[in-house]
């Protein structure tokens, strides 16, 4: 069953990337009308968010000081500067390698502890590493929606 919930996370990913590859590097900093962050920000989100859900709240981290860009996507930040393509590329290819070895560290067996944690999104309480992944996916695709959103809004402002 786990498996199954990888190839939805890594299959939901690519989607995101699609539609960040559809973009200019202008949309993605765009923040459009009647929203707080822009479509780049919901992308790079997941991306930190996973990390620190699954190797901080595991124990395996001690704290995000150690999940790159974490401090610009974390929980109630906001766009502050324009990425660059750069940045784009790197968190794109962070998406998959991440998850990839995510994967691999579950293989392993070395989630074996958390700490219980609920999200602000959903309120449910993670007990278990499963539980984070099931939420992951739940959690990439809430913002894949928000994604879509501000892309409409985007096209339909021009």
């Amino acid at each position: 069953m786990t498996q199954h919930i990888f190839e939805f996370i890594i299959s939901s990913r690519k989607g995101f990337i699609r539609l960040l590859d559809d973009l200019t590097l202008d949309e993605l900093n765009l923040i459009p009308e009647g929203f707080n962050n822009n479509i780049f920000w919901n992308f790079a989100h997941i991306v930190v968010s996973t990390q620190t859900l699954s190797y901080v709240r595991t124990g395996i981290l001690a704290d995000t000081s150690s999940v790159k860009y974490n401090e610009d996507y974390k929980k109630d930040t906001k766009p502050t500067r324009n990425v660059t393509q750069e940045e784009v590329d790197e968190l794109k290819a962070l998406a998959l390698t991440t998850i990839g070895q995510i994967q691999s560290d579950y293989e392993k067996g070395i989630f074996t502890t958390i700490t219980p944690y609920a999200t602000a999104t959903y309120g449910a309480e993670m007990k278990t590493i499963e539980e984070v992944l099931i939420a992951t996916l739940s959690h990439d695709n809430l913002h894949w929606g928000y994604a879509l959103a501000q892309r409409k809004a985007i096209r339909n402002s021009k």
